[in-house]
């Protein structure tokens, strides 16, 4: 099922969070990535992270250096999806504003 699966792959409460980030930044450390997101847990960060990896969302460069430099970005299949994620966000904020109107209005 199409849905099914565009769900497993941009489901839970942070791998649209990391998308947008990645699309917003470009490549990312891992530190630096947690740093923006602020508060998701090291463990929880790195499993979203190799899912979207495995799922072929994200890439990950590994540079072979002292102390080892890890870096995250978008991959082309994930750009294609900035879009649908474009659409959900404009969604949110109409969605937001018709909400608080009508709170408004019920109010008095």
């Amino acid at each position: 099922m199409p849905f099914g699966y565009t769900l497993s792959v941009i489901g839970g409460k942070w791998k649209m969070v990391i998308i947008y980030l990645l699309a917003e930044n470009g490549a990312v450390r891992f530190n630096d990535l947690k740093r923006q997101i602020g508060v998701i847990t090291y463990k929880m960060l790195s499993s979203q992270l190799k899912e979207l990896e495995a799922d072929g969302m994200v890439k990950r460069i590994e540079y072979p250096q002292v102390p080892p430099k890890v870096e995250y970005s978008l991959t082309e299949k994930a750009e294609t999806l900035l879009p649908v994620l474009e659409g959900l966000c404009e969604w949110g904020v109409k969605t937001r504003i018709v909400k608080s109107i009508v709170q408004r209005k019920e109010q008095g």
